[in-house]
């Protein structure tokens, strides 16, 4: 008897979706864009850097794909509310929202002072906040999901860094507040964490170094699967399947793309 295999790719359901992902054209953010439109969802880019999103808006519009984008600094709760308007307005509707944009901009303890550690937490977690209240009402009215992304230093810690780490602790705790309080519009929201993802901020705070080379070998050991750094694109997976309805019933969860590297023994070696 001769078998036949047919072979079928998931269909994540995000066509004509239309998603939000702040600090979308660079990195992390890049990468989820990319995959968005892989699956023919629609893509929608705020932030500042109108260079980096014109290339990209650009590069895909004259490939005849649609993405979208709106020009905010967000930590300007004026600036954020035009921009969601604009989407609307192109738009008509919003059905998920990645919150993605921040920076780990070093402001500790001994290098920094309360007015440094205040803007960091604006920088790096109040805009999370202002970006779903504003995509709220939409996002009620087509069940739309928040995915938030966070850093493995709200577990590990740095040093040097409190304004940072704070606002990724933020983020784990806001993701399990809003999961609980928006059940009842069955939204879902959850947090993908990220370790070592050699992004473009990523490699400029490696070449920091005296030895960037050295450095990276040295992190690069401390990642138990495969030894080797997570890609934006393994990030992205992550993200589009907790946007889609293939997670359905997942919701308040805090998932770790990161070999391993959070949670597993540092004693692991398998060099």
């Amino acid at each position: 008897m001769q078998l036949k295999f047919i072979i079928c790719n998931m269909d994540l359901a995000l066509k004509g979706k239309i998603i939000i992902v702040t600090g979308g054209s660079k990195g992390i953010g890049k990468g989820i864009v990319s995959l968005l439109i892989e699956e023919d969802a629609i893509p929608v880019i705020i932030g500042r850097n109108k260079k980096s999103i014109n290339e990209l808006v650009d590069y895909y519009s004259s490939k005849g794909i649609e993405i979208g984008h709106a020009f905010a600094e967000l930590t300007s709760k004026d600036e954020c509310r035009v921009a969601i308007d604009k989407i609307i307005n192109d738009f008509g509707r919003i059905d998920g929202l990645v919150n993605n944009a921040g920076v780990n901009d070093n402001v500790g303890l001994e290098n920094g002072n309360y007015d440094n550690f205040i803007e960091s937490i604006k920088r790096n977690l109040a805009h999370y906040y202002l970006m779903v209240q504003l995509t709220l009402p939409q996002l009620k009215k087509n069940k739309g999901n928040i995915v938030n992304i966070g850093s493995k230093i709200a577990d590990t810690g740095q040093g040097g860094t409190s304004g940072y780490s704070a606002s990724n602790g933020g983020r784990n705790a806001l993701t399990r507040e809003w999961a609980a309080e928006l059940i009842p519009y069955g939204i879902r929201v959850n947090c993908v964490i990220v370790a070592e993802c050699l992004t473009p901020l990523y490699k400029k705070w490696i070449n920091s170094f005296n030895n960037p080379e050295e450095k990276l070998k040295s992190i690069i050991k401390k990642i138990p699967l495969e030894q080797r750094m997570t890609t934006t694109k393994e990030v992205a997976n992550t993200v589009i399947f907790l946007l889609s309805e293939r997670s359905s019933h997942t919701t308040g969860q805090l998932i770790y793309v990161d070999g391993g590297y959070t949670h597993l023994d540092r004693a692991l070696n398998f060099s």
